[in-house]
């Protein structure tokens, strides 16, 4: 497929404090390692309230707060609707909005970092737990739509867009990526293994998840929230500069919008990344009940969700690398290959035994990596593409429609998981589940993921378009534009 021809070349404007007789703004300093442990303090920050939502959410609201599943998965896919609105609405602000003294997106993670912990912390708390149904049922839905319709958007948002400015060069947004994926695994090891062993209790030989301690560590995880979010701003710099056209000059929000439904790119990445975290989300949603009530020992999640990790931090070193030799697109394709393969297995075998299964998921987990580790790179790609279709810098906008994909993803998942523990019968309240829905379980632990990660491989391998040459291309097209802009730091 060709490429579309670099622009002709001309003399390059001068800056703007040039023609405008003011100082030159002062030096950006280069790209370094402190930007990449910058940018995963960033993740870190996110993932502690992510992280937890996605974890604990619905165990906590049906077994702590008696709310039954099929109303808490419908609360998270109806708040995934709203999610439209809340995350393009935000990103076409932030890309109207003209930059500030500290850059266009790093302001956002001062003005929402307080807001968005204080949400989460009001989320897990069991204040109404002994409160009439209706009271219960109203909490979690305000407190979810305020910390992930809200304030989870405002920051999620200007930080993800932020990786497009930080560098231009592929091998630098790969790094990028790749730290961010890294600091969202060391926040998994914080959530997913330590909290497991706090938060769940034995009371008369069955495992069950204390509604106080959850609010403890839902403070705990907003006040490292802040801490990291605070780590991201002062080491992270904004380097290419990307001021809004004057409003006469830039495109309306409907042409916008136009430009990007059309965006094969774009579409393509949506697709695929929501059907990847419609997988991924549904084994962290099911995992609690698989190891609470499959195993009866709630307190093992420690050691698979470990387990599933490992995987990730091994292939850190080498992820950047991989994906520079054989392209981000194949090597995430290659990555579902092998979840699908780990899920069919293990769904074959029908193990009794918490260690088989625990090996079969790193394995999961292990593909699910290949692609997760890069997928931030990917849509910094995306970002310069639409730029070479349309002339127009859309950073965050197109971020805003590829994050409410991912929330998609993540409602999906919990939606799914809820009507899907309904469907097969299960009880809320703690109460003791028959054979057959220990064996749903089971089924919706394995099966249901690998055919969902076989649709994504074939989504991105197919409908994708941005391949290792292309993206090589687009680069270096827009490096040219760019210094003929004079919008390069």
């Amino acid at each position: 497929m060709s490429t579309i021809p670099p622009p002709l070349a001309g003399p390059a404007r001068p800056p703007a404090s040039a023609e405008s007789g003011q100082a030159p703004a002062p030096a950006k300093r280069p790209f370094s390692f402190r930007d990449k442990i910058g940018y995963m303090f960033g993740d870190f920050g996110n993932d502690f309230t992510f992280l937890l939502q996605s974890s604990f959410f619905m165990i906590f609201y049906t077994n702590v707060m008696g709310i039954n599943a099929g109303h808490v998965g419908t609360l998270l896919f109806l708040a995934r609707i709203l999610d439209a609105f809340t995350d393009v609405g935000a990103g076409r602000l932030i890309d109207t909005l003209r930059p500030g003294r500290t850059g266009r997106f790093k302001p956002w993670l001062l003005r929402i970092m307080i807001p968005v912990a204080v949400a989460a912390v009001l989320m897990f708390s069991p204040f109404l737990q002994d409160g009439a149904y209706g009271a219960r049922l109203a909490w979690m839905i305000v407190t979810y739509i305020l910390w992930g319709s809200v304030f989870y958007t405002l920051i999620n948002i200007p930080y993800g867009s932020m990786a497009s400015v930080i560098s231009n060069k592929p091998g630098e947004r790969s790094s990028l990526s790749v730290f961010r994926s890294l600091g969202g695994t060391l926040a998994n090891l914080a959530i997913s293994v330590i909290l497991p062993l706090v938060v769940y209790v034995q009371i008369d030989g069955r495992s069950e998840l204390s509604g106080n301690r959850m609010m403890f560590a839902a403070i705990v995880c907003a006040v490292l929230a802040v801490f990291c979010y605070l780590l991201c701003f002062v080491n992270v710099e904004e380097r290419i500069a990307t001021p809004p056209k004057p409003q006469g000059e830039r495109m309306g929000f409907a042409k916008t919008m136009g430009t990007l439904i059309t965006n094969r790119a774009l579409t393509g990445i949506v697709a695929g990344a929501l059907l990847m975290l419609i997988g991924m989300m549904m084994l962290m949603a099911i995992m609690p009940y698989v190891f609470n009530e499959y195993f009866n020992h709630g307190s093992l999640l420690s050691v698979v969700n470990l387990a599933g990790l490992l995987p990730t931090l091994l292939l850190v070193p080498f992820a950047t690398m991989l994906g520079k030799r054989f392209g981000k697109k194949e090597f995430g394709v290659f990555g579902m290959g092998i979840a699908v393969v780990a899920g069919v297995i293990l769904f074959v075998l029908r193990t009794d035994s918490s260690i088989v299964f625990t090996f079969g998921y790193a394995v999961m987990q292990l593909g699910i990596a290949c692609i997760n580790l890069l997928i931030w790179a990917l849509i910094t790609d995306v970002i310069d593409y639409q730029e070479i279709r349309t002339g127009e810098r859309n950073d965050a906008t197109v971020y805003a429609l590829y994050s409410w994909a991912r929330k998609l993803g993540q409602a999906f998942a919990g939606g799914l998981a809820g009507w899907a523990l309904a469907a097969i019968g299960y009880q809320s309240g703690g109460v003791q589940q028959s054979e057959a829905v220990l064996d749903g379980i089971y089924g919706l632990a394995t099966l249901f993921p690998a055919i969902i990660f076989a649709l994504a491989g074939l989504t991105f391998a197919f409908w994708y378009p941005l391949s290792k040459k292309r993206v090589n291309d687009n680069v270096a097209t827009l490096e040219r534009k760019h210094a003929d802009e004079g919008l390069q730091a």
